[in-house]
């Protein structure tokens, strides 16, 4: 994909919403010289206020990557050249202090594993004051009160400020991780696969929760999953990614059930569909693996795997290209229907 090529979760018609984050060709790489790994290659996304845009992929395509190069949380290693427009302001340039600030009432983030990311030794009450403390400069009084108010929010009891992490089941523990990242009041809360480790039951009682809280408080959600079907029913638009790249994007719905790109349509016949008896008993899986980041195959990325690549996709890269209203994909058959119909 080259800079310029969009990803917006875009507003109805009329709308007139403006763009709270705007990622213009970003690349991050680890390492460098000869042992330089491109993780994210020429990715440009935007996302307007009360939206919600998902992205897709395998593991190893980036997509944790860019969450936390949004808000600047990849260690040391990491070069990041492009730009992060939050609220207008450039993240890649911000001064420490106002990164500090961004962190938690511009943009918060809800990690994959909660046990990981809450503190074993802290009650979950203080965990959740620490950001209002020390960012809204609240009295203790105050920051336990609104405590309170969001473990209500997320459907948990107040009293259960006291508990340690370990005294929580896994969906609690999420539950208080949703709760830190709405503490100081963000306008963009970016979701890294926040139910991986849950049962479907309880993955599904976050979802809602997730949607109905960004819903309630009009907060731009961006999440991330490798689960294409969890996406169409949170996500107004959904973005594929694969290889460092952004490979096809469009309606949540539309990339989920009429796929233009052929890893998109993949990543979408490997889940069985409700109903569907013969996607249940043998659901379509992709053989082989996403390349290494640090010997990325010529042409398009995706060739090796594509059970309908042709001579040219292994010489030449592809761009995203209309594939629809709204919907675009960066595959050689979509370009050329796209430059047909041009000329028509």
């Amino acid at each position: 994909m080259r800079a310029g090529d969009r990803v917006c979760a875009q507003p109805e018609a009329g709308g007139g919403s403006l763009s709270l984050l705007e990622v213009k060709n970003l690349h991050v790489t680890y390492g460098s010289g000869a042992r330089a790994v491109p993780a994210v290659r020429g990715v440009d996304l935007s996302l307007e206020a009360g939206r919600k845009l998902g992205l897709a992929g395998e593991s190893g395509c980036g997509k944790s990557t860019i969450a936390l190069a949004l808000l600047r949380l990849l260690p040391a290693s990491a070069r990041m050249t492009g730009e992060i427009l939050l609220g207008g302001e450039d993240v890649l340039t911000m001064k420490w202090g106002r990164l500090r600030a961004v962190r938690w009432a511009g943009a918060s983030i809800v990690f994959q594993g909660a046990m990981h990311s809450l503190n074993a030794v802290h009650r979950i009450g203080d965990q959740i004051a620490e950001p209002i403390l020390l960012h809204q400069k609240a009295t203790s009084a105050a920051a336990k009160q609104r405590v309170a108010e969001l473990l209500h929010q997320v459907g948990l009891p107040a009293a259960r400020a006291d508990a340690y992490p370990h005294e929580l089941s896994g969906g609690q523990r999420q539950r208080v991780m949703i709760a830190m990242s709405l503490a100081c009041d963000p306008q963009l809360i970016v979701a890294d696969e926040p139910t991986t480790a849950l049962d479907v039951m309880i993955q599904a009682q976050i979802l809602r929760l997730i949607e109905q809280l960004v819903a309630e408080q009009d907060i731009s959600l961006l999440m991330i999953s490798h689960d294409l079907a969890v996406l169409a029913d949170t996500c107004d638009r959904l973005a594929v990614m694969y290889a460092g790249r952004i490979v096809e994007e469009g309606p949540a719905r539309t990339v989920y059930g009429a796929a233009e790109h052929p890893y998109g349509q993949a990543l979408s016949a490997a889940f069985p569909r409700i109903g569907d008896a013969a996607s249940r008993r043998a659901p379509r899986g992709l053989p082989g693996d996403p390349p290494d980041p640090s010997a990325l195959p010529g042409g398009c990325a995706f060739h090796p795997r594509c059970p309908v690549a042709l001579d040219a996709c292994a010489e030449v890269d592809q761009v995203l290209a209309t594939a629809g209203v709204g919907h675009r994909a960066a595959c050689v058959r979509v370009s050329a229907a796209a430059g047909a119909e041009q000329r028509l």
